[in-house]
């Protein structure tokens, strides 16, 4: 398998999400639960519809260490 379980991937090109089960189907190969934020659900995507999620910024924007303090602080 090529992901794991909290790795973070696009899917759709366009899409993060975080990988949340993965199983060996035999009709579809490695299938992924994949959380997707953007719609609020977990969908499933064959191994070949995901890509790795390569960004990695060096600071937290303004949006992102707001949100960061507030998960810290418990809302």
């Amino acid at each position: 398998m090529k992901y794991c379980f909290g790795d973070i991937v696009v899917v759709e090109d366009k899409y993060i999400g975080v990988i949340v089960k993965s199983w060996t189907s035999y009709k579809n190969g490695i299938v992924y639960e994949v959380y997707v934020r953007s719609y609020n659900s977990i969908i499933e995507y064959k191994e070949s519809d995901i890509q790795r999620y390569m960004v990695r910024h060096k600071y937290l924007n303004e949006e992102e260490l707001e949100y960061q303090e507030n998960a810290i602080n418990g809302w």
